[in-house]
């Protein structure tokens, strides 16, 4: 009796191990898939964080693409208007240039207007614009020793031709002055009357220097007057 009842204890106490295992690996099966799970969801986050920030940042360089991309289409922008501004005035400079050079050149064509006006005795030994240039020097205040630095400033400046231009200022006449229009304050025949130009450039010497001498000392010393 006590083999057998020994037999069905052993039994018994198997199967109940047996059932205990089964249980306890249903439990760790159980225990084991919340654990996958739980790591999935979490890669699953992960990788939406890392798209997130990855999306951010290529917003963030659109964004700052974009903005480079406008300054450097407003300066574009600048460039060209103030090429466009320095164009048009390139053009009506040179209109205005091609305009006065056409009336001078139909006012060159024009003889010089003579001097009618009195020649003092003093300046006779002199001839056509130089006897001229003396006689409007005395008339205006100077004395005849100023007359060999006068006619030595102009012959520099223009060799007393009242047609004379300087290709490079513009300057024009018998005194070379610029802009040539100035000596329109005299007379409007500025362009072929040497007298006119003449006093002109007294006036502008008497201004300026006082005398001839004045003008030709310092002409003598930078080049110009």
């Amino acid at each position: 009796m006590s083999r057998l009842w020994s037999r069905f204890g052993l039994r018994a106490f198997a199967v109940v191990l047996l059932l205990m295992g089964v249980a306890g690996g249903v439990y760790l099966g159980q225990h084991q898939k919340i654990e996958q799970q739980g790591v999935s969801a979490q890669l699953v986050a992960e990788a939406d964080q890392e798209e997130l920030q990855y999306l951010k940042d290529r917003q963030r360089e659109y964004m700052a693409a974009t903005a480079q991309r406008r300054e450097a289409e407003r300066i574009a922008a600048e460039k060209a208007a103030a090429a466009a501004r320095a164009e048009a005035e390139r053009a009506r400079q040179a209109q205005e240039a091609a305009g006065r050079k056409k009336r001078e050149e139909a006012a060159g064509n024009e003889p010089a207007t003579p001097y009618t006006g009195p020649i003092p005795a003093s300046c006779n030994e002199f001839s056509g614009n130089r006897k001229t240039g003396c006689a409007l020097m005395i008339a205006a205040g100077f004395t005849i020793d100023q007359f060999p630095c006068l006619e030595k400033l102009w012959t520099k400046e223009s060799g007393w031709n009242h047609k004379a231009r300087n290709s490079s200022s513009g300057a024009y006449g018998i005194p070379q002055a610029y802009p040539p229009e100035k000596m329109g304050k005299i007379a409007d025949d500025w362009r072929n009357n040497p007298a006119t130009q003449i006093k002109w450039g007294l006036g502008y010497i008497k201004g300026k220097y006082d005398d001839p001498c004045g003008a030709w000392g310092h002409f003598q010393d930078v080049g110009s007057y």
